[in-house]
């Protein structure tokens, strides 16, 4: 099979590093998380990936991959709990980026809607066939209009991954307000950081997007005080780190579940879920 290209500088290298650190992942983990479409994917890329191999073998990039990997079993967890009951719903991908955990917990029934930026969703498009009962939809997702693109007559659990940290707080709020007007008995799942971990954790990435302030952005230091924005919200939130697994694989050190005892607790770092009368 012929390679795609990527080129240096552009949307397509930018979702390169989230692909390439579910690929790591699955390679340094593989007890705890696969991730067989980010694997796939990267074989399929001409890109030179040896800036980020160099840094794969040291102990705080490794610490962020088991992160990510973290948060995407903690989404899978709440994906697939709400198809056991809802098992034709639609699952929506906020902010999918190349990420396919839609694919990964598909029980052969229900939908699987992706949203993104138009240029995000124009790249995927290329690199990822639309499967059956799957649509891409390229749109801000501050503007609501995606949403009458997506089914929720069956059930509707939507997820954001590494998302909100851009948002800002209200954008965060509104948006979940308008998902619990349009979608009754549906689900919102995210993670979030208190302001010490969004400063700490955030601070390069907020640097190189010219973000200088964090007070706007959106954090949550206490989830049941700060995501508390209607009666008709169930609110439940867990550890990122630790809430879901224990993280007791073979390939976890024990300076990793420190260090994840301190991010669930120092950092706030906290998967919420809102589930909608």
């Amino acid at each position: 099979m012929e390679k795609i290209r990527i080129e240096k500088n552009t949307v397509q290298e930018t979702l390169i590093v989230p692909l390439y650190g579910r690929k790591m992942c699955s390679e340094k983990f593989p007890d705890l998380y696969t991730d067989v479409f980010a694997e796939r994917l990267c074989d399929r890329l001409d890109y030179d990936f040896s800036e980020l191999e160099k840094k794969s073998n040291s102990f705080f990039y490794e610490f962020g991959a088991l992160e990510a990997a973290m948060r995407q079993l903690d989404m899978i967890w709440e994906i697939r709990e709400y198809l056991d009951k809802h098992p034709r719903a639609t699952i929506v991908n906020l902010g999918c980026g190349l990420d396919e955990t839609g694919k990964a917990c598909d029980n052969g029934s229900c939908r699987i809607v992706n949203v993104d930026f138009p240029d995000v969703i124009s790249v995927r498009r290329q690199l990822i066939p639309e499967q059956e009962r799957e649509k891409n939809i390229g749109c801000d997702l501050n503007d609501h209009s995606w949403m009458d693109e997506v089914d929720g007559s069956d059930g509707a659990i939507f997820f954001a991954a590494g998302v909100f940290h851009y948002f800002r707080k209200d954008e965060v709020r509104s948006l979940a307000l308008e998902l619990s007007k349009r979608y009754s008995k549906g689900r919102l799942v995210f993670d979030s950081v208190g302001k010490l971990g969004l400063k700490l954790m955030m601070s390069k990435t907020l640097k190189n997007m010219g973000i200088r302030d964090v007070d706007g952005l959106f954090y949550v230091n206490n989830p049941e005080r700060d995501l508390n924005w209607s009666e008709g919200i169930t609110l439940t939130s867990k550890g990122y780190m630790l809430g879901y697994h224990d993280m007791k694989s073979p390939h976890i050190r024990s300076s990793h579940r420190l260090l994840a005892r301190i991010g669930d607790g120092m950092m706030k770092m906290s998967i919420n879920r809102m589930d909608f009368e």
